[in-house]
């Protein structure tokens, strides 16, 4: 069975597992011929799910709803990990301190559509205000592409647009938080799946994979099953990484991936417990994106052991 598989940062540690089933032949094996392709950002990949340009987004879950509205006619396969995995990286000049929000206060922040929610749902819990504060966060304005061709993500995008001062941080996936700290010029202000921020935000989102509803349950089980192979490959294996990081990113980003993956490891779960998804649409309830949320069976595979 052929599917197309969109990822909305393909050079990046956030959404690797579904890449790597992809090149170290575990969708194959359960037999499904996925293709990746890059669309940024993620409400955009979730729109071409919607309009069946795609069969599967391997995205943040929450932006789902961004193209269909209160879940319906999505489905969230499983988790590639579990929680909230955006970083905060700020200017090194600025010399924030870890975990110190106030350093925010006047400062523009980089951050993509719909993942900016999370950063702005972090800031509201831990009682700042954006206009009070004045604290703006919005897109990095770089183009998609370098001049190679080769596909760069958000993250990278961002972290040199720091690099530049263009913006004051950025809030991004784990390979533009890396490269900003490698390269002396970041400083980690926020990880949230490591303790960093409201406990409550670790449930905000996760990296999901996601297919309309109507794709068959035979279908939908053989993308679980295949996921679920990545994370024992990788954990087996963290070295793996770096062979699929050759075929697809860029040569600078090569030296980081190895190590984002082994850190990545105790949060590769493929489960999404009642809990969680009850969790991530208080959130999204808070935000006014979800207004009754449905059962959990509705919007939730339910994959055989």
């Amino acid at each position: 069975m052929k599917l197309r598989l969109a990822v909305p940062d393909l050079v990046s540690n956030s959404y690797f597992p579904a890449i790597a089933a992809v090149d170290l032949g575990l969708f194959v094996a359960e037999g499904l011929d996925v293709t990746v392709e890059l669309i940024f950002p993620v409400d955009r990949a979730y729109a071409a799910l919607r309009d069946h340009h795609i069969d599967l987004v391997a995205g943040s879950a929450h932006s789902a709803v961004s193209a269909f509205p209160n879940w319906r006619g999505v489905r969230l396969l499983c988790a590639q990990a579990q929680g909230m995995y955006w970083f905060l990286v700020m200017h090194s000049d600025l010399q924030c301190q870890r975990g110190d929000l106030s350093s925010l206060k006047g400062r523009h922040i980089g951050a993509a559509p719909w993942v900016e929610l999370g950063l702005k749902g972090l800031l509201a819990a831990s009682g700042y205000d954006l206009i009070r504060d004045d604290i703006r966060i919005g897109p990095v304005s770089r183009t998609q592409f370098p001049a190679d061709g080769l596909p760069v993500n958000f993250g990278l995008n961002a972290a040199t647009a720091l690099r530049d001062r263009e913006i004051d941080g950025f809030w991004a996936n784990g390979m533009g938080a890396e490269l900003a700290v490698r390269g002396g010029f970041g400083t980690l202000v926020l990880d949230v799946r490591r303790g960093d921020g409201p406990p409550e935000c670790f449930h905000y989102t996760f990296p999901g994979v996601a297919a309309r509803a109507d794709l068959d349950d035979t279908a939908s089980t053989a993308v679980v099953r295949a996921i679920r192979a990545t994370h024992t490959r990788l954990k087996a294996d963290p070295d793996l990484a770096l062979a699929v990081a050759r075929k697809r990113f860029p040569e600078n980003t090569h030296a980081a991936i190895v190590g984002l993956i082994r850190r990545d490891l105790p949060f590769y779960e493929t489960t999404i417990a009642a809990d969680t998804f009850a969790r991530m649409n208080a959130f999204l309830q808070s935000v006014g994106f979800v207004h009754t949320p449905p059962p959990f069976a509705t919007a939730v595979f339910s994959a055989p052991p």
